[in-house]
């Protein structure tokens, strides 16, 4: 019996070997890559570092993978952190000082760093220099101490959190969209070649069709796909079996999970369609708001099966539709000009 963390480990080693290894080879974002590529290639031809980059986008569209290919194009060490990794100022020092010249910094989720840090960062992504303050209280002293130049790699689900200051100095951002079906067909192809998988057209179609815009979720539902063939069939992943499994795994033709529909079913059945608060919502399918909020409602407000408004979420009639439910006469009618506002985030 495999136990939990070896497995988890097993699938990092398996989605490390479904990343590509260069620009030529990443499917999907055209515009982006084209202009990362002029960037990069900019800077190898006049010998220099290349600008700082910022790539944001919702979770599972190849930010991390992007910032490994741009460390590979440039012939240079990935050196991987975080934001909630960095709580102080010295632990930004610590890792900035010792890089060495040219190396790529990849810092996931850089909104969520300390205040403090991102200050110094400042100063390093300009004058590649940091001040290391030695002591406490009026007899603190600010050492400066030189730094490698070196390239940012900045990864952001919520660009909307970063301050303007630290926006301004990336000199490439990026901005990633997700996936449409054919691209998504092409990745499930590629990952089935590499997994040494045999899938049919049709199979990585219906593969590509649920993964919700995001291959990172393509590429999960593929390997779970090729469990069920391996076990129940015969390996081969064709579109009926690819549905078999996803039904089993419980994702159905539109991509929504099991927390999608009770999302959805609570919405409708206990509160007539909305509107209704978040907290009210969260707590009525047992999980928190952030959960929610973050998880669950971007897919179903991006399907058009849920509304925000100032006074609530709302079901669509095509949620209606989705789940096969008749909305009564009372129900709201989502998406007028004043009620909708992808702002708003009600809590009550």
């Amino acid at each position: 019996m495999v136990s939990g963390d070896a497995e988890s480990a097993e699938e990092q080693v398996i989605e490390a070997a479904l990343r590509p290894k260069k620009l030529d080879d990443f499917v999907g974002q055209d515009r982006v890559r084209e202009q990362l590529s002029l960037v990069l290639h900019s800077a190898l031809r006049r010998g220099r570092t290349p600008d700082h980059v910022l790539l944001s986008g919702g979770p599972g569209l190849g930010k991390t993978t992007l910032a490994m290919i741009i460390a590979a194009e440039l012939g240079q060490p990935l050196r991987v952190s975080s934001g909630p990794a960095i709580e102080r100022a010295g632990d930004l020092a610590a890792i900035l000082s010792t890089l060495q010249e040219g190396e790529v910094l990849f810092l996931d989720e850089i909104h969520r760093m300390a205040r403090p840090a991102e200050e110094m960062l400042y100063m390093a992504m300009e004058d590649f220099r940091v001040d290391v303050v030695v002591g406490k209280g009026p007899g603190a002293t600010a050492i400066p101490l030189d730094i490698a130049p070196f390239t940012l790699v900045g990864a952001t689900t919520r660009a909307g959190m970063l301050p303007g200051p630290l926006r301004d100095r990336f000199g490439f951002v990026a901005h990633m969209d997700f996936y449409g079906p054919a691209e998504l067909e092409v990745i499930v192809r590629r990952s089935a070649r590499l997994l040494d998988v045999e899938i049919t057209d049709e199979g990585a179609a219906e593969v590509a069709g649920r993964s919700r815009g995001t291959p990172r979720i393509a590429n999960r539902l593929l390997r779970r796909v090729r469990d069920y063939a391996e076990v129940r069939a015969d390996g081969v992943v064709t579109e009926e079996l690819a549905k078999a499994a996803l039904r089993l795994y419980e994702v159905d033709e539109r991509g929504l999970d099991r927390l999608d529909r009770a999302v959805l079913g609570a919405l409708l059945r206990k509160f007539g369609g909305g509107p209704v608060g978040l907290s009210t919502l969260a707590v009525s399918v047992g999980e928190e708001p952030e959960t929610v909020e973050v998880v669950a409602e971007p897919f179903l407000v991006r399907q058009g099966l849920l509304a925000r408004t100032p006074r609530g979420r709302i079901a669509t009639p095509a949620a209606w539709a989705h789940l096969g439910l008749t909305p009564p006469p009372t129900a709201p009618l989502a998406g007028t000009l004043f009620d909708l506002d992808e702002e708003a985030d009600p809590q009550q």
